[in-house]
């Protein structure tokens, strides 16, 4: 805009104050090379008005993925056996070793995702022979990987999984334990832990 405003001043006063003979007189060839410098000049303003949008955007762009973090990890905690039960159960690990972002919730055992993308979740237990141990991830309500043991002769059992799973925001994903199922919640061995990946 700006060198178009220049260019109709240069061109008005050229008709109006210089004539032929004139120092100042401008020839239409050099009028017309002047003005295609300056057109050329304003479309690379444009361009590189146009790459710093973009690299501004990016910038901003990248620093909201930085902002936004989903680390947790966290323990029955608590003191002897839980379970069995005579239905399938949430498990609430109270026990919170970590919890950047605050996307797992203590009080119901829930991780809910703050943002679109790519999680990676495992959980452990340990538990007695004498009862079986089943343990359920799900996502929502989807049955996403189980580990088990069934009953023994022997006197501890231990087993774990884990899985990534590509969530929406405000996806869930929790452990059930399944019924007639047992743990430990002594001692910190059963665990359930989770972090954001990638976001997409």
């Amino acid at each position: 805009m700006i060198v178009s405003i220049c260019l109709l001043v240069f061109f008005g006063c050229g008709l109006n104050f210089a004539q032929p003979g004139d120092e100042s007189y401008v020839s239409k060839t050099e009028f017309d090379a002047l003005k295609e410098k300056l057109e050329n000049l304003e479309t690379k303003l444009r361009d590189t008005e146009i790459r710093q949008i973009n690299s501004d955007s990016q910038i901003a762009e990248l620093k909201n993925q930085a902002s936004e973090k989903a680390i947790f990890s966290a323990a029955l905690g608590g003191t002897g056996i839980i379970g069995p039960y005579s239905t399938d159960t949430p498990l609430i690990y109270k026990a919170v070793k970590t919890n950047i972002g605050n996307a797992y919730s203590s009080s119901t055992g829930i991780f809910t995702a703050p943002v679109a993308g790519v999680y990676y979740f495992t959980f452990y237990h340990h538990a007695g022979g004498e009862h079986r141990a089943i343990l359920n991830l799900y996502k929502n309500n989807q049955f996403i990987v189980r580990v088990a043991d069934h009953p023994s002769n022997d006197h501890a059992d231990n087993g774990g999984n884990a899985a990534f799973l590509q969530l929406q925001q405000g996806d869930q994903v929790y452990v059930l334990l399944a019924y007639n199922s047992h743990v430990w919640g002594t001692g910190n061995v059963t665990t359930f832990s989770g972090f954001l990946v990638s976001q997409i």
